[in-house]
């Protein structure tokens, strides 16, 4: 709903509805074409180019901390939840896998790749199976190009293959399939439409739930690891013959409610296990995850295992080792690790690898399965053999399992003590951020600050209200942000009071990768003229997502509920927040002033942080000249 102005409850209902159907009918219906499902083989022309496409939100990379695995797709996007009526907590955080940010207006430059190029190169990254890579790629080549339709296509299709093969890695889906009956999974599905028709941003067509269902039960029979887990005696005739059956059951008539999604549904299932023999909860859950999937980037079915990192990440802590991993890598590799933690206790550093868990071999079972071997109960131990580079021979540690603080509020500093400019780097948003940055400024102004830049490079998002509240600590009056849903309990407008205000000169570094709840806070700064913004336009997702747990099978769904708009009425969705003081990114080696374990210097080459320091003296000499004057 960017962009609607808010002219009447029957006027606003109306382009929602529109506008939300015909978005998801095409997603759905582009998918439902047999040929887009498959990879393209090499030999094959490619799709043609085609203008216009409907917009299709970018995601962003990850990084899988350990046990805290922000495993939803990619990695180190923290899901953090605001607390509200009806069991519903409110997320505002990227979600999704990808590198790319979804702007508008981005231009190709002069020696960009033509569209057929990108796709080509594409291409080859699918028939390679590759989906992690194809989906980066895509994202960096619908950024440049937002409208080309074909690289949308290829985007989304990528994007679904990788959600079916990282599933099949979840072993508490796999504990569904196994020990459910199509009865209880079709109660979920019953569960989940109800959900999705209370609380999604927009109404919905159930038609196009039930066919985005079916589109995601195609794209898992090519797929070769489902195949041979829940299908190893079928040949490619028999899965042919019953996609052609499924399409006839869920494709004929139009689907009018929740009731009737279920009963084709239903017989779909029954028709999967009559012609492939297959389970009819495996077959059911594919509908319940492309229910969900297809909506929109944002919103998805999470599995008891993911509900339960949600759940950690809200509370800012886990149980676990307190290692961040290299995503999709096997052996494991160590990314950093949390101060405190058992890890750092045990001496183990960034770059080591991850040889074996227990008796495990990494390479065996791949870098998801290998992960889930780390998770344990509290007090529990796991044995680890790792490799440190620079050494011949691995090595063994026996580390205990037990509850990891993870830092929000990170690197706090006093960058020049001549001129009082302070330093602190806001990670993610959770319940603890704002009693942490509260002791940050009471350390910074102990020890002289008189200028602050806040760093908020690479911060994904995560709780609401989290972002509010720092928003709060600068802000004396004024709009925080406003929240616009389909139910009137979304409809929120947040504003600052004076109390408890921090009246300290500010600076405040952001970059492509800065998304939602820091935008949040970047845009309240930015429309209220409280500080000064450097860096490059951030990330651009204006939307919330709500946390809701059902009833049936202990599971979770994660769904858009609102979306929401700067002090002066500013979508951010697509748009972003555009800085001050622009900074191109390309000219830094890596600008997130993030001091590593056992460091004490921040990294070098950071021109963002070098234009603010310029500013920050400026600023501190300005009240200073002034004093001087009176």
């Amino acid at each position: 709903m960017d962009g609607v102005r808010w002219s009447g409850p029957k006027r606003m209902a109306q382009r929602s509805r529109n506008g939300c159907c015909a978005r998801l009918r095409k997603r759905v219906r582009t998918l439902l074409s047999l040929n887009a499902l498959r990879v393209v083989p090499a030999c094959e022309s490619f799709p043609p180019i085609a203008s216009a496409n409907d917009f299709v939100e970018l995601g962003r990379r990850r990084t899988i901390w350990h046990v805290l695995s922000r495993s939803q797709l990619l990695g180190r996007v923290p899901m953090y939840w605001f607390a509200r009526p009806a069991a519903c907590l409110l997320l505002a955080c990227t979600i999704v896998p990808m590198v790319a940010r979804g702007q508008e207006g981005a231009r190709p430059p002069a020696d960009a790749p033509t569209p057929q190029v990108w796709l080509q190169d594409g291409l080859r990254l699918e028939q390679q199976r590759n989906w992690i890579g194809a989906i980066q790629h895509y994202e960096r080549a619908v950024r440049l190009l937002p409208n080309d339709e074909a690289l949308n296509r290829r985007l989304l299709i990528a994007r679904l293959h990788y959600d079916v093969t990282r599933r099949l890695n979840d072993l508490s889906i796999l504990e569904i399939t196994r020990q459910s009956n199509a009865a209880q999974v079709l109660e979920l599905y019953s569960e989940v439409l109800a959900r999705i028709e209370m609380s999604y941003v927009e109404p919905v067509d159930m038609t196009e739930v039930v066919r985005g269902g079916t589109a995601y039960l195609e794209v898992a029979l090519t797929e070769p690891e489902f195949i041979q887990l829940h299908l190893p005696d079928r040949n490619t005739d028999q899965i042919e013959r019953f996609r052609t059956s499924v399409h006839r059951i869920t494709l004929a008539n139009r689907i009018r409610n929740r009731f009737e999604a279920r009963a084709v549904v239903a017989r779909a299932v029954e028709a999967a296990e009559q012609q492939l023999n297959m389970n009819p909860a495996t077959a059911a859950m594919q509908f319940v995850f492309g229910a969900v999937s297809l909506l929109d980037p944002y919103s998805s079915f999470l599995s008891s295992a993911e509900l339960q990192d949600v759940e950690s990440q809200i509370e800012g802590n886990f149980v676990g080792l307190g290692v961040a991993l290299q995503p999709h890598e096997s052996p494991l590799r160590i990314l950093s690790v949390i101060r405190g933690g058992p890890a750092q206790e045990a001496g183990l550093r960034a770059g080591d690898r991850i040889l074996e868990v227990g008796s495990v071999r990494c390479e065996d079972v791949g870098a998801d399965r290998a992960a889930d071997l780390l998770r344990g109960p509290e007090g529990s131990r796991v044995r680890l053999l790792l490799q440190r580079d620079g050494e011949q021979e691995p090595f063994e540690q026996v580390l205990m399992r037990r509850r990891v603080e993870v830092p929000s509020v990170e690197n706090v500093t006093l960058l020049d003590a001549q001129h009082g400019i302070g330093y602190l780097k806001i990670s993610s948003f959770q319940k603890t951020t704002a009693t942490e940055l509260d002791n940050a400024l009471w350390t910074l102004h102990r020890q002289g600050m008189r200028s602050l830049i806040m760093d908020l490079r690479g911060n994904p998002g995560g709780w609401l209200d989290a972002a509010v509240a720092v928003a709060d600590r600068f802000l004396d009056n004024g709009g925080i942000v406003t929240t616009r849903g389909k139910n009137g309990i979304e409809n929120q407008n947040y504003t600052a009071r004076p109390e408890g205000t921090w009246r300290v000169p500010l600076l405040v570094l952001i970059d492509s990768e800065s998304a939602s709840a820091s935008e949040i806070l970047a845009g309240a700064i930015r429309d209220n003229a409280r500080g000064t913004l450097i860096g490059q336009t951030t990330y651009g997702k204006g939307s919330v997502q709500g946390l809701f747990h059902t009833r049936a099978l202990n599971c979770g769904l994660r769904l858009t509920v609102s979306k929401f708009y700067s002090p002066t009425g500013r979508a951010i969705s697509r748009q972003g927040v555009a800085p001050n003081i622009p900074v191109d990114g390309n000219a830094n080696v890596r600008y997130v002033a993030k001091v590593a374990v056992d460091e004490n210097r921040l990294p070098r080459a950071d021109r963002a942080l070098e234009i603010a320091l310029a500013e920050a003296k400026a600023q501190v000499a300005a009240v200073r000249g002034s004093r001087a004057a009176r």
